[in-house]
């Protein structure tokens, strides 16, 4: 009989104190080698909500009530009673970057065109996801990146939308033109929409929330979203002035809220995650008849 009790004894003897030691810090797995992508908030019935609602505002605004909604004419002219020119001396000064041909322009214009709703949003992405995998992301998370990044570039122009048709600011090329002439335009209800620029605010609104996404998760060589994304930004404003679509202080005023937008919503909406699992080193014992088995989580 004792013989067969004492290994039993023995056993929970030592399992106990096992129980009882700290695990010393040598035998913890290091901080490094654990996973360094973090959790954001995304509830994607919420976050859906929000992001189709804004873009059927939008686009409905834009495809649909454009002819509605936009002033006949301009609100915020630039110009005194009598006609005198007062455009300030910043976007006097802006308006040299204009092409100074109707082609220069034009490319200008088709350029822009090509980077903001086509280059910009692929690389944007293509760029997420390979910081996502490359720092051990599943998919999942790529997707959720996708849904901020895209939710925050949609608010930005739902405001910018908002603020076009209230402001009624006179375009540049529109300005220029003689009185009898600004109703001839390719598109005259886009004649005085110049406050603030579209453009820049969406290249901006994608390339700062997904470089304050890449921060919030911790991807590794993050540093890449903002040191190709900004510059490449930064040229969708150049070339609106450049096919004098807007003045100067529209672009700095379209970088500065898609910047606060790119960082705001992911900020406020997404922020991270805390893991409801503890992580210290928990251990435990259960006993039997035959023994004793330790179980832990390290």
């Amino acid at each position: 009989m004792l013989p067969s009790v004492l290994p039993s004894h023995c056993v929970l003897a030592l399992a106990s104190l096992l129980a009882a030691s700290p695990v010393p810090s040598e035998a913890r797995p290091s901080a490094e080698a654990a996973p360094q992508v973090h959790e954001l908030r995304f509830n994607w019935t919420r976050d859906g909500l929000i992001t189709g609602a804004g873009a059927v505002l939008w686009i409905g605004s834009e495809a649909l009530f454009k002819d509605d909604l936009a002033p006949a004419t301009c609100r915020w002219c630039d110009r005194a009673p009598d006609g005198t020119d007062r455009l300030n001396r910043l976007d006097r000064w802006g308006r040299g970057l204009a092409g100074s041909t109707p082609e220069a322009r034009k490319r200008a214009d088709t350029w822009s065109n090509i980077v903001d709703f086509g280059l910009l949003p692929a690389g944007v992405l293509g760029a997420q996801y390979a910081l996502a995998h490359g720092s051990g992301a599943d998919r999942r998370i790529f997707f959720e990146d996708a849904g901020i990044i895209i939710e925050s570039a949609v608010l930005a122009a739902v405001l910018n939308q908002t603020v076009k048709f209230i402001a009624g600011r006179e375009r540049p090329f529109v300005h220029v033109l003689p009185e009898d002439e600004k109703g001839l335009t390719a598109h005259p209800t886009d004649n005085n929409l110049s406050f603030y620029s579209g453009h820049t605010t969406l290249a901006f609104a994608l390339v700062v929330s997904a470089g304050t996404v890449a921060e919030l998760r911790g991807y590794k060589h993050r540093g890449w979203i903002w040191a190709v994304g900004l510059p490449v930004a930064t040229s969708v404003g150049l070339l609106r002035m450049g096919a004098d679509k807007h003045y100067l202080t529209d672009v700095a005023t379209g970088a500065v809220m898609g910047t606060a937008f790119g960082l705001a919503v992911p900020l406020l909406l997404h922020g991270r995650r805390e893991d409801p699992r503890p992580q210290e080193t928990t251990l435990r014992v259960s006993a039997g008849p035959r023994g004793a088995v330790l179980m832990g989580r390290f």
